[in-house]
């Protein structure tokens, strides 16, 4: 990548920013120094639209998946009270003695118990997995910082 042009991140689909040259002195290039201010401006205005996009987009990308984690945690939290009530049943079940009833109201609530742990283990992994900072914004405005800095020396 040439060192005058900026560089707006990995993988975007935005169209290119324009960018004109801004080194060199005013014999070499025909401008103003007041005409290369607002080139660099235009620039930077550029820039920081294009970081802003982004940044929209990988916070919806971030809460469509906290969205989905949050769901399964609140499917697991619902039969998990399920749960708890069948081995309430059970409870009474138990204490009035005849055996298939307890026994089928503990196999079932051993079973939704589980279903409900299997539902939250994988709920609390997903939202853990999802990292809340923007990386690739982070990463793609350190890379217009430095190009910032090269094209100001």
């Amino acid at each position: 990548m040439a060192a005058d042009t900026p560089r707006f991140g990995a993988g975007r689909a935005e169209e290119p920013i324009a960018v004109r040259p801004t080194s060199g002195t005013d014999e070499q290039s025909g401008g103003s120094v007041a005409t290369l201010l607002q080139d660099i401006v235009g620039n930077i205005q550029g820039i920081i639209r294009s970081e802003v996009r982004l940044a929209k987009a990988e916070v919806t990308e971030d809460a469509t998946a906290m969205g989905k984690a949050a769901g399964m945690l609140v499917a697991g939290a619902v039969l998990g009270i399920y749960a708890l009530g069948i081995l309430l049943l059970f409870l009474v079940y138990l204490l009035e003695g005849p055996l298939p009833d307890w026994a089928a109201a503990l196999i079932v609530g051993i079973v939704v118990a589980a279903i409900a742990g299997v539902l939250v283990k994988v709920g609390l992994t997903r939202v853990k997995s999802v990292n809340p900072a923007p990386e690739k914004t982070i990463d793609s405005v350190k890379e217009d910082i430095q190009w910032v800095k090269q094209q100001t020396r």
